[in-house]
């Protein structure tokens, strides 16, 4: 067992290197250290599979270059998964990077796995060293057209018919196996496109020699997997669907914020669209197309269709890699069930959402915790899952006090009569705004189609 050496206060994490053919995407990895006094090494080599893609010797030289600047941007930002195991303390890079790379792998790797260092109790401080000049990205003529990502929830098919209503032409792209996510994309009436990631079996191995393990910036890993993506498929512009709530802190320990949805914030989009301009293709286009919003908006939005009733899940329990599914497509005791129900209810008819979920979470007395986390009462901190903010939640239970079909169901009585009393009644209307900075940073188009309450494609 590894549990014994860790983390390693000797040893290296190598980028050994990262390459493309045959469609398909090679991230080889190396971990060296020494147990026993014997020397060890682990290789490691994840695949990314882009069906039908080019090969980069076909492609015009500038656009090839940028698609090669792209795989050793997703090398670095894949390589969180590898780096976490046994922690290292010194990290080797094969190819060279700009001191932009360098710093944007940097807070990634702090930043991003801030919520596996608190878990396990740790601190983090790796170090990426830059040797390579920083030369302007070229305007590759990249068609206007999107790659739009999906996950299944209901966030990104906000996305998906807005940008139906902005008449943006659009792909729906979607990373791993997921029939669940397949069914949704199907229902979008968009082109599809579907990526396979394989992760080194290696890691899985390690994981149960005692490895550490814990939470990864999977969002900053798929952002680099559909940069790539566009460039070999010719598209100008990735979105994705992070609203504004995702930039708020699990909590803060030691005077630092941790966050669970870092790599989904409005920073990492900062840096990362910024070095993919100047760096990788200037005229690549990468946002989060619901940041104007909180996570209540959105959901606002997303009620006004009924078209993925009967398909769509933020439960992330069918998303896990190798743990079982639930039986449904909602679980009902993890935080997302908990959140999106609670959501949804000031704005969907009772019997849908009932429909929809399959049980009334609010009328479960067992389930009080859980909400209670969502309201971060009682000195309770938001879990750490893709929830909304505290406020937000309070104003929703708030909304569904006014509610006769739900003011009687078990939870909403227990926040009527020992929390409403004791808090602050949030601003709803201020909530359900749109932040008009982050507004007017998306194409004309597409603002036009988000101000509008409905989504009129459903």
């Amino acid at each position: 067992m590894l549990t014994s050496l860790l983390p390693l206060t000797q040893g290296e994490f190598e980028f050994v290197g990262c390459d493309f053919a045959h469609s398909t995407a090679s991230l080889s990895y190396q971990l060296r250290f020494t147990e026993n006094d014997q020397p060890k090494r682990i290789d490691l080599l994840e695949t990314v599979r882009f069906p039908g893609a080019p090969e980069l010797s076909t492609l015009p030289p500038a656009r090839a270059q940028a698609a090669q600047n792209a795989l050793t941007l997703l090398h670095l930002m894949a390589g969180t998964s590898y780096y976490k195991a046994l922690l290292p303390p010194s990290i080797v890079i094969d190819a060279p990077i700009t001191q932009a790379t360098a710093d944007l792998a940097a807070e990634v790797y702090t930043e991003g796995l801030a919520e596996f260092a608190f878990q396990n109790k740790l601190k983090l401080k790796p170090k990426f060293g830059a040797s390579k000049l920083t030369e302007p990205a070229p305007l590759l003529g990249l068609q206007a057209r999107a790659l739009v990502a999906l996950g299944g929830g209901k966030d990104s098919l906000v996305s998906v018919e807005t940008l139906k209503r902005a008449g943006t032409p659009a792909c729906a792209v979607w990373i791993g196996r997921s029939e669940l996510i397949a069914a949704t994309a199907l229902a979008s009436g968009l082109p599809t496109l579907n990526i396979s990631r394989e992760i080194s079996p290696e890691l899985f191995a390690l994981n149960a020699q005692g490895a550490l393990n814990g939470h990864v910036p999977v969002t900053a890993i798929n952002s680099a997997i559909l940069v790539l993506a566009a460039i070999l498929y010719d598209y100008s512009e990735v979105i994705f669907s992070n609203e504004r709530s995702a930039s708020a802190a699990t909590l803060i320990h030691e005077g630092e914020p941790v966050n669970h949805q870092w790599s989904k914030g409005q920073a990492f989009e900062t840096a990362f669209c910024q070095l993919v301009q100047t760096e990788i293709a200037a005229d690549l286009h990468y946002f989060s197309l619901l940041r104007p919003y909180s996570e209540l908006a959105v959901t606002q939005k997303f009620a006004t269709c009924d078209k993925y009733d009967g398909l769509f899940s933020s439960c992330n329990r069918n998303f896990r890699i190798l743990a079982d599914k639930p039986a449904s497509r909602w679980c009902g005791q993890c935080p997302k069930c908990h959140f999106v129900f609670l959501a949804l209810a000031p704005f969907v008819a009772k019997p849908r959402l009932l429909k929809i979920f399959g049980q009334n979470l609010l009328d479960d007395n067992e389930l009080a915790p859980a909400f209670e986390a969502l309201l971060e009462w009682n000195g309770a901190h938001k879990p750490f899952e893709c929830v909304g903010e505290a406020q937000e939640s309070r104003a929703a239970f708030f909304q569904l006090l006014d509610r006769a079909d739900w003011r009687e169901d078990a939870l909403v009585d227990h926040f009527a009569k020992h929390i409403a009393p004791k808090i602050d009644k949030p601003d709803l209307a201020g909530l359900l705004r749109a932040d008009p900075i982050a507004l007017a940073r998306l194409p004309i188009a597409m603002q036009n189609a988000l101000e509008d309450r409905r989504l009129d494609h459903c």
